[in-house]
């Protein structure tokens, strides 16, 4: 089979592009043990998960009425958050560009999160050809529909991508697409990541657009 040539990077945000899933794993754990108590730990269980998917596993039915409550908290909570790039994330994505690869963030945040993002972090737009948010998209991953689009925005074909992604339901979307998916262990562990996965990484030091088109058998010519 002939191998396809890399014209494209797709990064989920959080655990991906940020370390930010500790503090949302100290937000939420406050609120499954003021909800669940009788599930501790629930915290861990619902990482990856989006905010819908959290609401209509979790506080549905008499948890309802929280939900607006639990909202307001999480977006009072993203104001503050610190939004720290994962360890050699910057240098990757300047040697991918210079490559003429275009990147883009996937994300099932919303833009009132990304409006603190671009507070925090001014340079972040200037990183990537194309920023798709949840107003971007019908369908949640796992559902492959947010990173064709992405695809499609970037004017490549599926099999030219690369999916960079940690939770289980964004690997699963990223294979439902029919591209490359490269597993970041900052929130599953190898063994849940693994076979989901065509590559694992802890984070990006050493990483280059050499250095992973060879592993994930691209094409290097221009």
């Amino acid at each position: 089979m002939q191998e396809s040539q890399l014209k494209a990077v797709l990064f989920d945000l959080d655990g991906v592009v940020f370390d930010t899933e500790p503090q949302y794993t100290v937000f939420w754990g406050e609120q499954c043990r003021l909800y669940h108590p009788e599930h501790p730990g629930l915290e861990q269980v619902i990482k990856g998960s989006t905010l819908t998917q959290i609401y209509d596993c979790w506080f549905s039915g008499p948890l309802l009425k929280e939900q607006p409550v639990i909202t307001e908290r999480l977006n009072a909570y993203e104001q503050q958050m610190d939004y720290d790039y994962i360890e050699g994330f910057i240098a990757f994505v300047d040697d991918l560009r210079r490559k003429g690869v275009k990147t883009a963030v996937v994300t099932s945040s919303n833009q009132p999160k990304m409006e603190c993002v671009y507070r925090k972090q001014p340079g972040f737009k200037l990183l990537f050809d194309a920023i798709l948010t949840s107003e971007d998209f019908e369908l949640s991953k796992p559902d492959p529909d947010c990173y064709l689009k992405a695809a499609q925005k970037l004017g490549v074909e599926p099999d030219e991508c690369v999916v960079f992604e940690d939770s289980v339901n964004g690997l699963r979307s990223g294979m439902a697409a029919k591209m490359k998916v490269v597993g970041l262990l900052t929130t599953n562990t190898k063994d849940v990541v693994e076979p989901l996965s065509d590559m694992q990484v802890s984070d990006y030091v050493g990483m280059t657009f050499d250095s992973m088109s060879y592993s994930l058998k691209f094409t290097t010519g221009q």
